[in-house]
């Protein structure tokens, strides 16, 4: 069996696949440096405590906002020179970040903030370009591979930019983000021997279907929802986590910090072998053990807020959002026109992280006005969605 999956992994990784892999590691470092150093420097240079978040959030904005103008040059210029171009205007964000810092401007870092959320926009490209390199049987393998490789950006970009907080010392973290700089334009040493299959996209305006037309085949909402669905209940619940955990039920930061880790882990680790599992018995049974999956982080909530059961919670918390969203990727790649693919893909991503930017920033009003309880118990409405959307277009394959 272990001979096997390494059987199918040798053929699946091609070169270009394994250099969209080293590439999108060093791409995607921006993310996590996002998370890990907004808030704290929001928190300095905020004239108002309460707007600490709001790099954060701005960047989260800027991935939605680019989500279907980053697929629209990739259509016109390639996924070659697109990845090129945004691994280049991230480095010069992180530079603006930078100086933005030294001259202590918060609406500065803000501004730099969401152009990084820009970049991010063009790296979550990256998994789309990782199908087009296989056979469309391979897809939910390759959509693994590729997610597993955020592991590798979760590690670096936080670790280097802790390393050179103090570069220059009487400015704290500028030196993180000219770091940041550098990590995100290495990815451009990968991509300049990445060999790119794009033709420019000459799509029949009279043929080329609306967005309208997409979203009602059932298989294409099936996959959407999916998605956009597992990252809003991952996103509300991790978000409100560390309020709920450390400031609601005086649980050490520490501890705080190694349940978000672990959930982390737990959104990454499965992809080694989620791709099987869709490729043995298809994309909607997996949906449903996603929601399976979801629906034990909702009982734990049931019980007594304490360390364990965060821990048991967030763990499956990222379980399903790793079900669920590679399942309804890996599924969406096979439900439009090979004309339609830049089209499908950043209407997919322009829904997906909307979503997403709703539910995190509207985490932090649901736990300060009810509780872990109730916020858990909203998201039963998500998974009913999911059900209903996966169990009609089974219906309406059965049918046909």
């Amino acid at each position: 069996m272990g001979y096997v999956y390494s059987r199918q992994v040798y053929v699946l990784m091609n070169k270009n696949l394994w250099l969209l892999i080293l590439s999108q590691i060093f791409a995607f470092t921006a993310a996590p440096v996002t998370v890990f150093l907004s808030g704290i420097i929001g928190s300095q240079f905020s004239p108002i405590k309460s707007l600490a978040t709001m790099p954060m959030a701005l960047s989260i904005v800027g991935i939605a906002i680019f989500a279907i103008f980053a697929a629209k040059v990739m259509s016109v210029i390639g996924r070659r020179a697109g990845f090129i171009f945004a691994s280049v205007g991230s480095s010069l964000s992180s530079l603006l970040a930078a100086y933005s810092i030294i001259i202590e401007s918060f609406i500065l870092f803000n501004f730099a903030c969401f152009l990084l959320g820009a970049g991010v926009a063009f790296s979550h490209q990256y998994r789309f370009a990782a199908v087009e390199t296989v056979k469309k049987d391979m897809a939910p393998k390759a959509i693994s591979i590729i997610l597993l490789a955020g592991i590798g950006s979760a590690f670096i970009g936080p670790n280097v930019a802790n390393i050179t907080k103090e570069i220059l010392a009487e400015h704290l973290y500028a030196g993180s983000y000219i770091a940041l700089a550098a990590l995100t334009l290495t990815s451009t040493i990968f991509l300049l021997f990445y060999k790119d299959g794009h033709k420019r996209n000459h799509v029949n305006k009279k043929i080329s279907r609306s967005y309208l037309e997409l979203i009602s085949q059932p298989r294409f909402l099936q996959a959407l929802v999916a998605s956009a669905f597992a990252y809003a209940v991952m996103s509300f619940l991790m978000t409100a986590t560390p309020i709920s955990m450390h400031v609601m039920e005086k649980i050490s930061l520490t501890k705080t910090g190694l349940v978000i880790q672990l959930h982390i882990a737990a959104m990454f680790l499965p992809s080694l072998i989620t791709g099987n599992l869709i490729k043995k018995f298809g994309h909607s049974k997996i949906m449903y053990v996603g929601v399976i999956l979801f629906s034990v982080t909702i009982l734990t909530s049931l019980f007594e807020q304490n360390f364990f059961n965060y821990l048991i919670a967030l763990i499956f918390l990222g379980f399903g959002w790793n079900f669920l969203f590679i399942s309804g990727t890996s599924l969406l790649v096979l439900s439009y026109r090979e004309e339609e693919k830049f089209k499908a893909q950043g209407f997919n991503d322009l829904i997906v992280y909307s979503v997403q930017a709703v539910a995190s920033l509207s985490a932090g009003i649901f736990i300060s006005l009810t509780s872990w309880k109730t916020m858990n118990l909203v998201c039963v409405v998500f998974l009913i969605i999911i059900i209903i959307s996966t169990l009609r277009a089974d219906f309406v394959d059965k049918k046909r």
